[in-house]
């Protein structure tokens, strides 16, 4: 099975929608996506992950289905020092780095400065928790860090969702804690992370991550990257970046 997790389209937040070039992201997504033979379309029930889908939807004929607990994680934002209030999923990757072994570890984000104190371990254990009965029911199930392939298939799934959930979905997928995934990766909006549950015996699977954050339909279309979430000072503009 492969599965696709997929970042909305450059957001509107105020609006809970999509910009007008994420309009354009998602159309050059969706020309994509229909070439990929998906056989499930998924989405969080937000605005700007309904409205990224929409074109997939519309470029496959695939009727969605609304998963509630794919939502944006609902924490508002806390105060992190010089950094200003932040989500609690957005700590400054050198706080993480610096911080001791301990919270670099799967239940890191309990110890590190900041986000300790805020219900984040509760949000990404609802995730971890919902992502098993997910994938239950597509065929595998979760025993430990493996699947068991009940009713091992070549589904093709795609899931709309957003950067913080992300995180906490492919930290539990990947076996990778996640503070190190929050202080290691990024994902640009409309990118497509691809999922593959490998199996190599009869009994098990393993999700291996085959892409990451992939933005070729970007580049194809000639549409620049909108730093979204980076909060970088020296982001570059020009091809690979734009402001915004």
């Amino acid at each position: 099975m492969f599965l696709y997790v997929i970042r909305h389209a450059d957001p509107d937040y105020p609006n809970n929608t999509i910009t007008e070039y994420g309009h354009q992201e998602a159309q050059a997504l969706s020309e994509r996506l229909a070439g990929e033979g998906l056989t499930r379309i998924y989405t969080s029930p937000m605005g700007r992950a309904v409205d990224t889908a929409r074109y997939t939807v519309e470029a496959t004929g695939i009727a969605p289905h609304v998963l509630d607990w794919t939502c944006e994680i609902q924490i508002p934002g806390v105060e992190q020092g010089p950094y200003g209030k932040l989500s609690p999923f957005n700590l400054a990757g050198e706080v993480i780095r610096a911080a001791p072994d301990a919270c670099r570890s799967h239940d890191g984000v309990t110890c590190l400065p900041w986000v300790k104190d805020t219900p984040i371990a509760e949000c990404a254990q609802t995730i971890r928790d919902a992502s098993d009965a997910f994938l239950a029911d597509l065929g595998y199930e979760r025993e430990g860090g493996l699947y068991r392939c009940v009713r091992p298939n070549n589904e093709r799934v795609a899931m709309f969702c957003h950067f913080g959930f992300a995180g906490v979905l492919l930290s539990h997928l990947l076996e990778i804690p996640l503070p190190l995934i929050w202080s290691g990766i990024w994902l640009a909006p409309s990118s497509v992370t691809t999922i593959f549950f490998e199996q190599r015996s009869d009994e098990w699977a393993v999700p291996r991550c085959i892409a990451l954050g992939d933005t070729g339909h970007l580049y194809k279309a000639g549409l620049p990257i909108r730093p979204r979430g980076v909060l970088a000072r020296n982001w570059p503009p020009g091809p690979g970046g734009a402001a915004g």
